[in-house]
């Protein structure tokens, strides 16, 4: 089915929401919990920001890991 793709993406995009609402993570994680490549990941993170996510990057003692700033989405995605 044509829309089957499209779901999906949407789906693995709201998975990559919830995983970083819950906890810092990495590329290489969230690629590992998505079932993902590494850059398919980033290229979510990419996306998640473009449709007005806050999502930052954090280093700590094990690297750099993106976290949710706000787990709600700002007050209006970009166009």
């Amino acid at each position: 089915m044509p829309y089957e793709r499209t779901r999906e993406i949407e789906q693995r995009f709201q998975k990559a929401i919830e995983l970083l609402g819950r906890k810092r993570l990495n590329a290489g994680q969230l690629a590992l919990e998505l079932g993902i490549s590494r850059p398919t990941a980033q290229r979510i993170v990419t996306e998640l920001r473009n449709r007005g996510y806050k999502i930052r990057s954090v280093r700590d003692e094990s690297g750099w890991g993106y976290e949710i700033v706000d787990d709600q989405k700002s007050s209006q995605p970009r166009s």
